[in-house]
């Protein structure tokens, strides 16, 4: 949704159905789908063996970030690698909620990108308690502060309001990637003229 925000026209690629997923979508494997006339490609592949809550290997998906990383590289265009903090990767660009306008959800996530984008950020500032959106429930922390909540709390803390919450478990929040796209648009814009002043 981000990048759609941003202006590209977006097509959405997974192994696994997405029946609320609100563009164009191929249920298939993402590491053999082919990539010939994209702009740009966004991967984020599975987190869950490189968070703090799985046991290492555990989940068994580990492998597809580096794996991911080496079939974007070789397409020449430019790519987006997300994925969270503490994963095995280079970050040139980092946010959270406060960056983006989502005050109420702390959720760092990890951006690596072919293109030179860069963000000089502060440190995170949640003036009040945050939600947390991970798992199926109402995370304990957040309880202590809130109670139970509603889907649809988690919902406005994320900025997605159509999915469930075992998806958005699993989402990045739309503002980041509309904060990505936009510096993706400014890359193509000046590489284009680029090439046609030559």
């Amino acid at each position: 949704m981000g990048y759609h925000r941003a202006g590209f026209e977006v097509v959405g690629v997974d192994v696994e159905p997405q029946p609320h997923y609100p563009f164009d979508f191929h249920q298939a494997d993402a590491m053999t789908f082919p990539l010939d006339g994209f702009d740009v490609v966004h991967a984020s592949p599975p987190c869950q063996d490189h968070t703090r809550q799985y046991v290492p290997r555990e989940h068994g998906t580990g492998w597809m970030l580096a794996a991911t990383r080496e079939r974007l590289v070789t397409t020449g265009k430019p790519w987006v690698l997300e994925n969270v903090p503490g994963a095995p990767m280079h970050p040139n660009v980092v946010l959270c909620g406060c960056v983006v306008g989502l005050d109420d959800i702390r959720r760092e996530r990890w951006f690596e990108t072919s293109p030179p984008l860069f963000v000089l950020r502060q440190p995170c500032y949640h003036p009040r308690p945050v939600i947390s959106v991970t798992g199926t429930g109402t995370p304990t922390g957040t309880w202590k502060v809130y109670g139970s909540l509603k889907l649809s709390d988690f919902r406005r803390a994320m900025g997605i309001g159509w999915m469930n919450r075992a998806e958005l478990s699993q989402a990045i929040p739309p503002a980041y990637t509309e904060w990505i796209g936009r510096q993706l648009i400014n890359h193509l814009t000046v590489t284009t003229e680029r090439t046609d002043a030559r």
